[in-house]
This record gives structure tokens, sequence and C-alpha cells, in this order.
């Protein structure tokens, strides 16, 4: 029994999610909408939804300023937008999920079935939020702080405390400067996508690199970094890793 509040300016934008949330999400079982986002603030509070959809681009208040009126954020969020990509890098940063405009069936199962997950295993969502809004307010993407969710919890760094990522299988390990390794129970392409534009490299299947952390490249084809590590370079990459490593 999951109760859901769609937060969007736009009637018609409103609509197609509770019809589509009606046909593919059968289990909610109460549903309620509002076009205003301060409307919206009274209306958490009242209704307590276990999940909101809310929607980030919205006069007067936007999706993030809602959120800081709020304050003590006690639901799982999956937000909506059309093509803010400050706000979506911000909110992958946080962990959290997002929905692109026009909404695919496919992806609002996959992020409610993500929900579910999170609900059954009880863990708190409020230290993400609380990062997303550092994220938002920082105002520079080199000043984001990457949530790192693990079995132990959920830590927090910012791109330059990270040495490299690992992948193995669909884990991948993280190796910061001075402290211990991460495990993470999500694929290094993941990341890849997150960290690209804070200059982190794919050297190879298996390594993503920070390059301000890069030493020295040996002839036969590795990378020294700050740590001491030996990466290896793979040969079909060797060519875009190197005009990547000289770029500022």
């Amino acid at each position: 029994m999951i109760k859901a509040l769609i937060v969007d300016d736009e009637p018609s934008a409103v609509n197609t999610l509770q019809l589509m949330l009606e046909r593919y999400i059968p289990e909610i079982s109460n549903l309620r909408s509002t076009n205003d986002a301060q409307e919206a603030v009274l209306l958490i509070r009242d209704f307590q939804p276990d999940l909101v959809f809310l929607d980030i681009q919205m006069p007067v208040l936007n999706g993030f300023e809602l959120l800081k009126k709020i304050g003590n954020i006690r639901f799982d969020i999956i937000f909506t937008t059309a093509h803010d990509q400050y706000a979506i890098q911000a909110i992958r940063f946080s962990a959290l999920d997002y929905l692109l405009k026009p909404i695919d069936a496919d992806e609002l199962r996959a992020a409610f079935e993500k929900f579910m997950r999170r609900r059954m295993a009880t863990v708190g969502n409020q230290p993400l939020y609380q990062n997303l809004l550092y994220n938002i307010n920082a105002g520079d993407k080199n000043e984001f702080k990457l949530a790192v969710p693990t079995s132990e919890g959920t830590f927090f760094y910012f791109p330059h405390e990270i040495l490299r990522l690992e992948g193995e299988s669909n884990y991948t390990r993280f190796f910061f400067t001075g402290k211990k390794p991460l495990l993470v129970s999500k694929t290094l392409k993941e990341y890849e996508e997150i960290l690209s534009e804070h200059g982190f490299i794919r050297v190879h299947k298996s390594h993503l690199i920070n390059k301000a952390h890069v030493q020295t490249y040996t002839p036969d084809g590795h990378l020294i970094l700050a740590d001491q590590s030996r990466i290896e370079i793979s040969r079909r990459r060797k060519e875009e890793v190197m005009e990547a490593l000289k770029r500022k």
C-alpha cells in the first residue's frame, strides 16, 4: 500500500504521469497531485506520502527550493525533468533517481522498483538529500560531492579525493587518497558516465582513473598513480588515453 504524490506545474504532465502510474504501477494505492509547489509543501505534511514524483523546473518554488522548505525529508523522491543537465548531474552525484520527460514506461517501472528495494531495506535517504542540496548550492560541478553507498553506509567524497575505480563484475571498488577502499554494488560504466566530466579516464575495461593523480607513464604501457599503483592501459584505448592526459 504505497501513497504517492505528483508535483508538477504542467497539468498535462500530471495527467500523463497519473495514467502511467495507474497502468504500470498497481502497487500505488493512493495517488494525489498538485500543480502548485507551495501547496505541495502543505500537502506533503498532511498526506505524508511514501513517494513523491517531483518536477525540478517550476515557477515560484522549484523542486529543490521545495525540499529546503520541507527540511526533514521522510519520503522518497523520483525527480522529473526535461533537460536541466546541471540538476541531473547533482542528482546522479547524490545516488538519487530521476526520470527524463517524456517519461518512458520501462524507466518508470525501473525507478519504482529501486524505490521498493530501498523501502524493503529500510535505508534512510536523508543524507543523500542533504548532499543533493549541497551540490545544488555549490554553483560549480567541480565542487560536487559524490555519494558512495556501501553495505557499511553511505560516504561522501569530492572527486579529487578519488584516485581510481576498479570494476569487479557488477561491483566497483573505489580507491582514495589516505582512506581504505570501498566496494559499491554499481557497475564501473555507471561511474564512468558520472565522473567523465571530472577528469576521470577509462583506461581499461576494468579501470577508471583520476588523471590528476597520474604521476608517470611507463614504456610498457602502464600508468603509475600517486599511491604507486600500476594501472595497465589497454591497447585499443592507448591513443584516446594519451590525448586525454594531455588535456587540462
